[in-house]
């Protein structure tokens, strides 16, 4: 038997039954991370009234916690779905901060300062990869990587220099996305409110029940990130995403010699990584860890991590820790999202399970989502995320990996 809260919900007598039929309903997006920020701008750009509805407060879960890279850490290594995202969103970037910033007032600060990868095994892949995308890669020795990062630890003698990849302050952008959304006619925004179910009668959404009361839609988007598994079960819908704990800390670093900052670019090795930001702070991230919803930090993990920044760069020792926290991350079968319309419930989409790369393909699935709903053509081929095709195959969760 279906769970109460579908139950409730599936035959709707109520007195908004005969007014939905016959008024234009907006869009109910659930969730206000990137994923749902980023619908509920473009739906509203493309003239389509548009709710968002955000338990907490938009861009506080897993949009905040990452750390930035516009790139999958090592992207020969990801499947065709996951790059094809990826490279249309890295397109997307360097015009999207500029519109944010222009029109809000608040800097994202895209950084497009390359990144150095040190310590890579598998070379000749990712050449073979870098060829066929057309993507800038070169092999650079010791003198080319200190002339980058003059105080990286003694001992690198080769790498990896990507000169076009991208960084951004994710939380700098969610709080932009949240200034443009609230400034717009067309979208509407309500945090603090929980989504208790979707409504469905005969197979079509016709609402959320929510804290605050029912809310008519005939079209609903689920973006709710590590939790978008969990939420569709109390519906009586499967969906393999799971949560998958990452652990990341801030070191505050003082101003070098001739301007410089003690890390410029995105330095990666052996799996973890550096990201600068412009006013000197340095991110070290980050760990992998079946933890189920906990988000609290462990010394285990901070201590770990303080390793692995001090083995790239010695002198972060002398810098301050400012913050470590944790995040949860929406882990899907081979990384790859759902995106697009679920099976047998007509109007309810979802934009989830994105894993470790949710910013980095937010632009882009986001792009598709939208698209989908409003029957646009797609200029990314949908096959690979369409969930009623990927739920009859069915599959495992993703595997915990770099």
């Amino acid at each position: 038997s279906a769970p109460d809260g579908l139950s409730v919900c599936r035959n709707i007598h109520s007195p908004f039954a005969e007014r939905e039929r016959i008024m234009i309903q907006p869009v109910h997006v659930v969730g206000g991370g990137l994923a749902g920020s980023e619908a509920a701008w473009q739906l509203a750009e493309a003239g389509q009234s548009v709710t968002l509805l955000e338990r907490r407060q938009c861009g506080q879960e897993a949009s905040w916690a990452g750390g930035g890279i516009v790139s999958p850490l090592y992207p020969w290594r990801y499947s065709e779905p996951v790059s094809s995202l990826a490279r249309f969103a890295e397109r997307e970037y360097p015009q999207l901060a500029a519109r944010l910033l222009s029109e809000t007032g608040i800097d994202p600060e895209y950084r497009q300062k390359g990144l150095l990868y040190l310590r890579v095994d598998d070379g000749d892949k990712a050449f073979d990869w870098a060829r066929r995308v057309g993507k800038p890669l070169e092999a650079v020795n010791a003198d080319f990587i200190y002339a980058l990062e003059p105080w990286l630890a003694e001992g690198f003698s080769s790498g990896l220099w990507m000169p076009t990849l991208g960084s951004i302050r994710n939380p700098r952008l969610c709080q932009a996305l949240r200034s443009r959304l609230r400034a717009m006619r067309e979208a509407t925004l309500i945090e603090g409110v929980e989504v208790e179910a979707v409504c469905v009668e005969d197979g079509h959404v016709r609402g959320v029940s929510t804290s605050l009361g029912f809310r008519p839609a005939s079209q609903v988007v689920l973006c709710g990130g590590a939790w978008s598994g969990e939420f569709l079960a109390r519906l009586g819908l499967s969906l393999p995403v799971r949560p998958i704990k990452g652990q990341m800390m801030v070191f505050r670093t003082p101003p070098m010699p001739s301007g410089r900052q003690l890390v410029e670019r995105v330095v990666l090795a052996d799996g973890r990584y550096l990201i600068p930001r412009g006013d000197g702070r340095v991110l070290i991230g980050s760990t992998l860890e079946e933890a189920d919803f906990d988000k609290t930090p462990t010394d285990e993990a901070r201590e770990s991590l303080r390793r692995s920044a001090l083995a790239m760069v010695p002198a972060l020792a002398d810098c301050p820790i400012e913050h470590h926290w944790a995040g949860l991350r929406p882990a899907a079968p081979e990384g790859i999202p759902f995106i697009g319309e679920m099976p047998d419930t007509h109007g309810l989409f979802i934009n989830a399970g994105h894993y470790r790369n949710g910013l980095v393909l937010a632009p882009a699935a986001t792009r598709l989502m939208v698209d989908l709903l409003l029957n646009r053509p797609t200029e990314i081929d949908p096959a690979p995320y369409q969930p009623a095709s990927r739920l009859a195959i069915g599959g495992e969760p993703a595997a915990v990996t770099a």
